[in-house]
């Protein structure tokens, strides 16, 4: 089970996490694959080391969502009993997004090829998207007579807006690189022979900085999704009380005293 979700960490404390079912182009509705990132997941952020995670899909998709054929009646995904299948959801693929929102180690979703229905939902799990050129997008439940069921409705407009979210979740209708990046969906498009050169090159941004700043500040910007002013100003003077507290802090404020590069440690 474990291989259908690769895990690779480097030396500069990037991990990479790749969806590997590629002759399904990557569905992440089974349970085994579910289980797969879940595992991957719960191991990156109990790693001290990790300071930035990549995801990616094998092969020529990033995801293909559910798979159709577990769709059909008697499937896992459609048993015919509504409460069975209500659960299946709630103990299967709705664990994702609630994984990736406890999550405090930075993901870049880095995509190549098709993202489409849970595909397009997995990549607003993560907290920055790049694409490939021939990368494509769809919020395509309703093209089967569904509706998104691994929390999509509340993470879309978080990325792309109302109106945007909107469309695409009511048409249903693919869009392409270039009209994910004018929408907000992702936030640079590259040529495919250089997405994970791209995908590499902004993780490393993001690991030069202090571990605990970088894992705090995405923790802020999760909260401010869902929650009040107040709320998240008091979880800020409480993490700032603790960063003030850090050894990285200490250097980051030596380092620019003396005009130097600092030399963080995580600590």
């Amino acid at each position: 089970m474990d291989d259908l979700v690769t895990y690779d960490a480097d030396a500069d404390g990037i991990v990479t996490l790749t969806l590997n079912q590629p002759e399904l182009r990557n569905p992440i509705s089974g349970k085994e694959m579910i289980v797969a990132l879940l595992s991957a997941l719960e191991r990156l952020e109990s790693d001290p080391a990790a300071r930035v995670a990549i995801l990616t899909g094998a092969g020529k998709g990033f995801s293909s969502g559910g798979n159709v054929k577990d769709m059909a009646p008697g499937g896992p995904l459609n048993t015919g009993d509504p409460v069975t299948t209500r659960n299946g959801y709630k103990t299967g693929i709705q664990r994702l997004p609630l994984a990736f929102a406890k999550l405090e180690v930075p993901v870049i979703a880095a995509v190549n090829g098709a993202a489409v229905g849970a595909g397009c939902d997995l990549t607003c799990m993560c907290d920055l998207r790049i694409a490939g050129t021939s990368a494509r997008f769809a919020e395509s439940f309703v093209k089967l007579g569904l509706i998104a069921g691994d929390g999509g409705s509340w993470l879309l407009p978080r990325v792309v807006g109302w109106s945007k979210a909107a469309e695409m979740a009511l048409t249903g209708d693919i869009i392409d690189s270039d009209e994910a990046l004018r929408c907000g969906l992702v936030s640079q498009v590259v040529p495919d022979d250089q997405l994970m050169e791209a995908a590499r090159a902004l993780a490393l941004r993001i690991a030069a900085n202090p571990t605990h700043a970088v894992r705090m500040t995405k923790r802020l910007l999760w909260e401010s999704r869902q929650s009040e002013l107040a709320t998240v100003l008091e979880m800020a003077s409480a993490m700032q009380a603790a960063a003030h507290t850090t050894a990285d802090h200490a250097e980051a404020v030596q380092a620019f005293l003396e005009k130097r590069k600092p030399d963080f440690k995580g600590s």
